[in-house]
């Protein structure tokens, strides 16, 4: 039998969150620059952009409030525009990266709706190709990337700030 090494998913099976886990995305809101080690790829007045620890896809991005905020339908009008405004620059940063076919972009909110940390909201991008989808998740409970996360991290962070500088 063939194996297949996935490290990176040792800390996500031997430390679940649950009750009284902190939350990632709360430790990462108090960075205030770019960190390659938490994955975050920009930080804004409100929002951050991050790599999704056990993405779907190379690119597949979070972005949150930087406040611990659960119902994005109470966020303030400053709070919601900066999130939004980060889920565009997410989403032009990736299709400039990747130049996928497609995107997901979406919230799960609550837990019956597959959040994984749902008192904390946040929106996924997720970038698509036609065809990328394989039989490893069916049979192996799996996923294949193409590319590393250090490798992601950088392309994106590089992205972002080539965006914000207007080149």
């Amino acid at each position: 039998m063939d194996q297949l090494w996935a490290p990176w998913r040792g800390e996500y099976v031997t430390k679940p969150g649950g009750q009284g886990a902190e939350c990632f995305l709360c430790a990462a809101s108090s960075v205030t620059e770019a960190d390659p080690d938490l994955g975050l790829v920009h930080v804004a007045r409100h929002s951050m952009i991050m790599l999704n620890r056990y993405p779907y896809s190379a690119g597949h991005l979070l972005i949150a409030p930087r406040s611990h905020e659960g119902a994005v339908e109470e966020l303030s009008d400053d709070l919601y525009s900066c999130l939004m405004s980060s889920v565009r620059m997410a989403i032009r940063a990736v299709r400039n990266v990747y130049q996928p076919h497609g995107m997901n972009v979406g919230m799960n909110l609550g837990s019956a709706a597959g959040a994984g940390v749902p008192d904390h909201c946040h929106v996924h991008v997720v970038p698509r190709w036609h065809g990328d989808t394989n039989f490893m998740p069916v049979i192996g409970d799996v996923k294949v990337l193409a590319e590393a996360m250090s490798a992601t991290w950088q392309k994106v962070a590089d992205e972002i700030r080539r965006l914000e500088s207007g080149r």
